[in-house]
């Protein structure tokens, strides 16, 4: 598999996941009562969940597709994918949901754990990121051995 195309299954994969990922912001609250993708809406300045799901659906395909160029040649096989996967996205959740979204919002990084009110926000942020990792790893394996995605590479 060509880097492309490693590259283009990722992004694809990190769709799957984050569809996944953010159906579970949805239900998810802030301690405002509302949505956790209102939240994410917030980071673009917006309150609009539309505008949350757009941005994070971005966010999920490129970070999908770093996961291919990291560890297109690694992964040949669901316990790789699955374990890559799962250690990308609780890395994904420290620099993300600990470090960068805080500081966009105003507040200071790793404010999430050390605000009593968001720590419950913050654990299913954890769960949310390692599951869209699973989701990620296993997804990336699936398009590859199935050959689901042909990426054509340009002549010459």
């Amino acid at each position: 598999m060509t880097m492309r195309s490693k590259i283009v299954v990722g992004i694809v994969a990190g769709l799957i996941g984050g569809v996944v990922f953010g159906m579970m912001m949805q239900m998810m609250a802030a301690p405002d009562g509302k949505p956790m993708m209102a939240m994410v809406a917030q980071v673009v300045r917006s309150e609009s969940l539309v505008v949350g799901w757009v941005y994070h659906l971005f966010n999920s395909a490129v970070i999908g597709g770093i996961f291919g160029w990291l560890f297109g040649s690694r992964i040949i096989g669901y316990g790789a994918g699955l374990l890559w996967g799962a250690l990308y996205g609780i890395a994904w959740w420290i620099l993300g949901g600990l470090i960068l979204m805080p500081i966009f919002l105003g507040m200071s990084p790793f404010a999430p754990l050390m605000m009593e009110m968001m720590r419950p926000v913050a654990m299913g942020s954890l769960m949310g990121h390692a599951i869209y990792g699973l989701i990620l790893g296993a997804s990336f394996v699936w398009l590859f051995k199935s050959r689901a995605l042909s990426v054509a590479e340009p002549i010459g």
